[in-house]
């Protein structure tokens, strides 16, 4: 089954209804972004879900104190990270760890063999963004970093193409943000309703 990641959300309403509707992994972004939240806000969020959705704190290039004190505070399941941050830092942080990756080809795998990760998150390449490009990749890249652990697939996902990469990749979970968005930080309802439901569908199919 694909793990289903709504991420960057910003307000109670957005995250209740994604639980509610089935999603596994709840994103909240502490780096510099137009979704970026404070510890306050996630917290008044946190403390109103149910306790079977897990969340995950999003970071680039922060320091180990600052993501630790933040995870903790805030109770986070998950530390995803989209900077520059090494296998060593990785394995300093309390929490397990996803970490992501910006895909362009092929040459991304070498780096990634190099770390020992909960989950590895494929994203697609900005030259001028660690994420949230909203633009898909050539997701036959991805098939090879299974062999290193579970995946996410990330970039560009809406209900119009989430099911062609969940059988182009069977990945461990598929990412969406700006997909199910009527602006950044709010989702348009409707449209999550969709993206979760293609998911539904597709594996409801399989299961069949």
């Amino acid at each position: 089954m694909t793990q289903i990641k709504i991420c960057g959300l910003t307000n109670l309403e957005d995250a209740q209804l994604a639980s509610q509707l089935g999603a596994d992994l709840l994103g909240f972004i502490f780096a510099d972004s137009p979704r970026q939240v404070t510890v306050q806000q996630v917290q008044e969020i946190i403390s109103k879900l149910n306790e079977q959705v897990k969340t995950v704190g999003v970071f680039a290039n922060q320091s180990l104190e600052e993501v630790n004190q933040i995870a903790e505070a805030c109770q986070l399941d998950y530390l995803q990270l989209h900077g520059d941050e090494s296998p060593s830092y990785c394995q300093q942080l309390e929490l397990p760890v996803i970490k992501a990756f910006r895909v362009k080809d092929r040459s991304y795998l070498e780096e990634l063999a190099q770390y020992d990760v909960a989950k590895f998150l494929l994203d697609t390449y900005h030259p001028d963004k660690l994420g949230g490009s909203g633009q898909t990749f050539n997701w036959e890249l991805a098939l090879a970093a299974k062999e290193y652990g579970e995946v996410i697939i990330a970039g560009g996902l809406d209900e119009t193409n989430v099911k062609q990469a969940i059988e182009a990749v069977q990945p461990a979970g598929v990412d969406v943000s700006s997909g199910v968005e009527a602006k950044p930080g709010v989702k348009d309802h409707d449209k999550l309703k969709r993206f979760i439901r293609a998911i539904d569908n597709l594996q409801c199919t399989v299961k069949n």
